[in-house]
């Protein structure tokens, strides 16, 4: 069965490849004849085999074109998370040593500061919609046909948000690879997952394009032909709708979307058919057991879990392993190496927890122009992310928590994560984080920061409530010794928290141990 989407687009053009937020459909011979276009543009215009594109567009047909456009031409491209501002970004386009732009109208303010900064030249500028110095991207290869003259493998390069200073690029050697080869390791890596070329598969994308794990799961469906439905912003009911309109069978998804799926009215959740689901899977941010308990009692055992990293490696478990080993991000899957390690660097036994360790066969990697920080992460061929857990007897990973984020209590360690998973299921709190502020005498104190449910008024009576709830739950030493609140945490829209955001202004002036 052919795969690949310029080997699809030659047998099949026909057939759909993208559904845009808006509905319309994409097929496979328009997608792969923009990408053939923005590729013999951007050759034109000098890129040359390990040069950089940078993208900074909402989800879109045209995204994904600019991505095979790239990965066809032996680009690394850049996806640019669209939250940033103009500075932020200019400091992307200089660091990736950017030589084109491509940006969408929605964004201009923030393009155009952006490109000045970093004084990329107008020629290089291009942009879907309108933008002031910015050309129309369909100007790109506007004048040739075909594929362009030079085609090998590119590669995105996905930067790290990091938990300090800047973000860095994780950039992969090219490996020369023919563009119409499927790599190995994307079918290998579905594969991991049950997802099989074609096989009537229909893939939903909820969350911004520019996170890696999306990316790679919205391309590498188009790349086995599985048609990629595309959400412009992620709202829970739409979701159902789109998944009873498409027959989606997989999707990729975060806890936060669990969490506001299964607050809508039940006779919502029971109003749309999602039975053509096969492979629910989420990442990115730990996922309290009590709603992952309740998504399979909803979709049954079709949720699965995975950790991993954009620099390499992870583990897996399926929903049916999850009800045995409840808790569980589960074990390393083929050809990933994971190992719980102590400050010094050995190996620890089951049940003890220590730093998370892992490879992906003999993958390598380097942070851009940051050698320190890649060795700072390694041990050996191993590296780090940064998280806290321990493997069981069985080789079941549990992650305790990031170990910057660990407290440290009067000598006790203490998980934040383990906190935040009971006082969230409290029918009053929306969203909570929790971590150390100073404390004289015993270095640290448990600190709880709540956004309130919709409609819930904050202060000292929900305080108490929440502190009652959480004292039939949680040992007297994991107990918040305060309460604030916020109208909105610090998440991104794949979930993950920016506690270093909350947590900071606590210790101005003050050093943490950790």
């Amino acid at each position: 069965m052919t795969t690949g989407l310029w080997r699809i687009a030659a047998e099949e053009p026909g057939t759909t490849a993208v559904i845009d937020p808006d509905g319309t459909e994409i097929d496979y011979g328009t997608l792969a004849g923009k990408a053939d276009a923005y590729a013999r543009g951007l050759q034109e215009l000098g890129l040359e085999t390990g040069d950089a594109v940078v993208v900074l567009q909402p989800n879109s047909h045209e995204l994904l074109a600019a991505y095979f456009a790239a990965i066809q031409s032996g680009l690394y491209v850049v996806m640019v998370n669209w939250h940033l501002v103009g500075h932020e970004i200019a400091y992307i386009l200089t660091d990736s040593g950017a030589k084109a732009f491509l940006a969408h109208e929605r964004f201009a303010e923030a393009a155009v500061a952006a490109a000045d900064e970093a004084g990329l030249p107008a020629e290089g500028r291009f942009a879907v919609g309108q933008i002031e110095g910015f050309r129309p991207v369909s100007e790109l290869g506007a004048d040739g046909q075909g594929r362009p003259p030079r085609r090998t493998a590119g590669s995105p390069m996905l930067y790290t948000s990091g938990t300090t200073g800047r973000p860095k690029g994780v950039r992969r050697p090219l490996t020369g690879a023919d563009p119409d080869e499927v790599p190995a390791a994307s079918a290998w890596f579905f594969g991991i997952f049950g997802l099989k070329p074609f096989d009537g598969h229909v893939h939903l994308c909820g969350s911004p394009l520019y996170h890696t794990a999306v990316l790679n799961f919205a391309t590498i469906s188009i790349q086995l032909g599985h048609p990629v439905v595309l959400m412009d912003r992620w709202e829970p009911e739409e979701m159902l709708r789109l998944i009873e309109r498409y027959r989606v069978t997989h999707s990729h998804m975060v806890p936060t979307q669990f969490r506001r799926l299964l607050a809508l009215p039940e006779e919502v959740r029971k109003g749309y058919d999602v039975s053509s689901l096969r492979n629910m899977i989420h990442g990115a941010a730990p996922c309290p057991p009590e709603v992952k308990r309740r998504m399979l009692e909803w979709w049954g055992p079709v949720v699965t879990d995975y950790y991993a990293a954009t620099e390499g490696g992870g583990t897996v478990i399926s929903g049916e392993e999850w009800l045995r080993k409840p808790g569980s991000v589960g074990r390393p899957w083929p050809g990933s190496v994971v190992k719980v390690l102590d400050d010094d660097g050995n190996e620890l036994p089951p049940g003890q927890p220590g730093a998370v360790y892992m490879r992906m066969g003999t993958s390598t990697f380097e942070y851009h122009k940051d050698k320190a920080k890649t060795e700072k992460a390694r041990v050996g061929d191993l590296f780090t992310l940064g998280d806290v857990g321990y493997l069981d007897e069985d080789g079941y990973l549990f992650l305790h928590d990031r170990k910057n984020d660990m407290i440290i209590s009067g000598g006790v360690n203490i998980y934040p994560a383990e906190i935040e998973n009971e006082l969230v299921m409290h029918p009053k709190v929306a969203d909570v984080a929790v971590f150390g502020v100073p404390h004289d005498d015993w270095g640290e104190e448990i600190k709880a920061v709540v956004q309130p449910a919709e409609g819930v008024v904050a202060g000292d009576e929900l305080t108490a409530e929440l502190l009652e709830y959480a004292r039939a739950r949680l040992a007297k030493f994991k107990l918040p010794k305060s309460v604030d609140y916020v109208a909105e945490l610090p998440r991104d829209p794949n979930g993950k928290l920016y506690k270093r955001k909350l947590r900071d202004p606590y210790w101005e002036g003050r050093e943490r141990a950790i």
